[in-house]
């Protein structure tokens, strides 16, 4: 079945859309505007409803052809009588040219005369003659396009009328206006009425409002989509098997690279199966991760619910189904670890019920598959029904067009710069494209698929790692491709721009006022908090978990959000507003820590994200023990790496402050983002194996299970130290 609007069905019929409108209102047809779509039947019942108005048409045009005749005759009685005269014209000829010649005589002795009288007197003469003998008003237009909030000075030029012929008319219905004066569409359509002209209003399309450019990828002509992968989401509980799954899926080890064994960034990645892809999101089980496990549904086709057999329904499991529901989209259960003695995936099944997930067996229509994502069982049943909905569904997007997509993960990087992680979700992103992300925009320089491999284009379903934007985005966010890079220079000014004025108006000062009066009552009323982590998902999701803290007369606020390393800017605003400086994933700049030391300015840092949780809901309940502190006793930097079979590589490094102990933890810090933490294998000085080095020394190190150090990798050795709260 075609779909057709009505302006399109007006242009084919050289008709206005207001004409098509009401022709079909009288053939009982509703269209509620000219973007509506009409069926084939629809066009038909029009089709003839016009052809009838033809059929009218005609008699009125057979009438005009007999004028026409009558006139063509009439004409042709004039020429014979102007033939008999022009014998009598020839003989007044005679007499003319003699009166012509003495009026001649007469016109040369004015002028003399004339030459005599002011010099301005010709010129007032021509004036006057040059003047219009009469002020006639222009005809008026038929039709005139509109838009809302023009003027009046311009709706006068439009209709070909004076400004204050417009206002005299406004000021008849009552309404004050100047010419400079902005009117609303009613206001305008009384005006043009009241001439007799017809009225339509021009839509202007805001192209910085990304919600146009999908609803119009949502309204594709059937034609032009083609079938593309479905996007799954794996939600689910913390430690249920969610990454283990996936890990099986694409054959990488995921889990050891997580602080703690626990995904701490959204990551998408592209798995076939039966020749044909999925695109897999894993979003992070922790109810920490709540939004962004919810902006994975907003982009996902399918959802897989994975449960452990051996612990049944926990809380956060119940929050996916909830994101899965409000997505409206299917949800397939996968009861994992069956492995396990104690597994029993009916327990499961009876839990899920009571929130309406009914399996098929017991007469419901959620799909339930017990797996073992730790040996592979059953995996390919799993992926069989992920095919099974797609051919159900029929996904489908149009390649051929500009793409559009959301963020997955964005992230700055000190020599690559922005990174984004972006699913395209209709038309095709190529290298080169100008593309506005959010509120910042740039061309993709380089992309990146989920194998690492550098491609050149990315159909709809496919992640993909973008470089070359201005600045990092907002995870979550949508992108939209422009024709040019003036455009999207433009369109990501425009919303940088609103986006700014909007964070003016919501954004709460900290004033000194409102310090004096907590030091005052003596009490500590709000818990002022910086946030710095090294991906922008991280930073939302501890901010958003921060602000749920419930504790009494006590609340967070968060000063500042951002990505990147601590720096000096930092350590000034939590100086002016008395914050707590939270760093995840990331440390200090030198010129940063030395700051915060100056002005007492307290850093916390943390790789995963509840103990950070954990700390500050502490402090707010004042249930702080004596506890652990992380003493930092050193710094190392690597001036060179020897890679040697079956041992590993090691880092030649020379001490540049402090002390390293062959008991030491470590952390590798590169570009001031910490890539590993971890223990030391072994300390040398030349041959030997020593406890420690000191300050001005050079060393060979190894890092228990890690080999990838890098020159100019620092090395920051650290003890934990045993404090009591003063």
């Amino acid at each position: 079945m075609s779909k057709k609007r009505v302006y399109e069905y007006a242009k084919e019929k050289n008709l206005s859309s207001k004409e098509v409108l009401k022709k079909a209102k009288e053939a009982g047809l509703e269209f509620k505007s000219h973007m509506s779509s009409m069926s084939d039947d629809q066009i038909k019942q029009l089709d003839q409803a016009l052809a009838k108005k033809k059929d009218q048409d005609k008699p009125a045009q057979n009438t005009q052809k007999a004028k026409k005749n009558n006139t063509n005759k009439a004409k042709a009685n004039d020429q014979d009588k102007k033939g008999k005269t022009k014998k009598d014209q020839a003989k007044g000829n005679m007499s003319k040219n003699k009166n012509k010649k003495k009026n001649q005589n007469k016109r040369q002795r004015n002028q003399n005369k004339n030459n005599h009288k002011h010099p301005n007197y010709n010129k007032r003469k021509k004036i006057h003659h040059d003047q219009p003998k009469n002020n006639k008003p222009k005809e008026l237009p038929e039709k005139v396009v509109f838009t809302d909030g023009m003027t009046v000075a311009e709706l006068a030029k439009k209709i070909k009328r004076s400004p204050a012929d417009i206002i005299k008319k406004l000021f008849m219905m009552g309404i004050m206006a100047t010419q400079n004066e902005s009117l609303e569409r009613d206001a305008i359509e009384l005006i043009l009425d009241d001439y007799g002209i017809e009225a339509e209003e021009k839509v202007i399309v805001d192209r910085s409002d990304f919600d146009h450019y999908f609803e119009e990828a949502a309204n594709e002509e059937e034609d032009k989509l083609k079938s593309r992968p479905a996007v799954v989401t794996i939600m689910g509980h913390v430690d249920h098997g969610k990454t283990t799954l996936l890990d099986y899926l694409r054959q990488a080890n995921v889990v050891e690279g997580e602080a703690g064994g626990i995904t701490q960034h959204i990551g998408a990645y592209q798995v076939k199966a039966n020749d044909e892809l999925i695109t897999f999101l894993d979003t992070p089980g922790h109810a920490a991760f709540t939004t962004m496990r919810a902006r994975g549904a907003d982009v996902t086709d399918i959802v897989i619910i994975v449960v452990a057999a051996d612990d049944g329904v926990m809380p956060q499991t119940v929050e996916a189904i909830n994101h899965a529901k409000a997505a409206d989209v299917p949800i397939i259960v996968a009861v994992n670890k069956i492995d396990k003695p104690t597994a029993n995936p009916d327990r499961v099944k009876n839990e899920l019920m009571e929130y309406g997930l009914v399996p098929e067996e017991w007469g419901g229509d959620t799909i339930f598959v017990n797996i073992s994502a730790k040996f592979g069982e059953n995996i390919d049943e799993l992926l069989e029904m992920v095919l099974l909905i797609s051919e159900v569904e029929e996904y489908k997007a149009n390649p051929d067009t500009y793409a559009i997509g959301s963020v997955i993960e964005a992230r700055l990087d000190a020599h690559r710069g922005a990174i984004a992680t972006v699913l395209v979700q209709n038309g095709t992103l190529h290298t080169g494209d100008a593309i506005v992300v959010g509120d910042t925009y740039g061309r993709v320089r380089t992309m990146v698929n989920d194998q690492g491999r550098r491609i050149h284009d990315a159909r709809p379903s496919t992640p993909v790692e973008i470089t070359g934007l201005q600045n990092a985005p907002s995870a979550g966010d949508r992108f939209v491709v422009f024709e040019d890079e003036k455009t999207a220079r433009t369109v990501g000014e425009e919303r940088a721009s609103r986006a700014q004025e909007e964070r003016r108006q919501a954004h709460t000062k900290v004033t000194l006022d409102n310090l004096f009066d907590t030091i005052k009552e003596g009490q500590m009323k709000t818990v002022n908090v910086i946030i710095k982590a090294d991906v922008q998902g991280s930073a939302e999701a501890l901010a958003g978990s921060l602000k749920k803290i419930d504790v009494e007369d006590v609340r967070v606020d968060i000063v500042h959000s951002a990505v990147g390393a601590v720096n000096e800017s930092d350590v000034t605003l939590a100086s002016a507003s008395n914050a707590i400086i939270i760093g995840f994933n990331v440390r200090p700049t030198p010129q940063a820590k030395t700051q915060a030391q100056a002005e007492d300015v307290e850093i916390r840092l943390h790789n995963v994200i509840y103990n950070a949780i954990q700390e500050i809901e502490d402090a707010m309940t004042g249930l702080l023990d004596p506890e652990y502190e992380e003493q930092v006793t050193g710094e190392v930097v690597i001036r060179e790496t020897y890679k040697v079979s079956k041992v590993g590589t090691i880092g030649g490094a020379y001490v540049t402050n402090g002390v390293i102990r062959r008991s030491s933890k470590v952390r590798v810090i590169r570009d001031n983002i910490v890539v590993y933490d971890g223990e030391l294998a072994s300390l040398r000085r030349f041959k030997d194996d020593v406890k420690e080095v000191s300050k001005g020394f050079e060393c060979g190190l190894m890092i228990e299970n890690y080999n990838d150090i890098k020159v100019d990798d620092i090395i920051e050795p650290y003890e934990m130290v045993e404090i009591k709260r003063k």
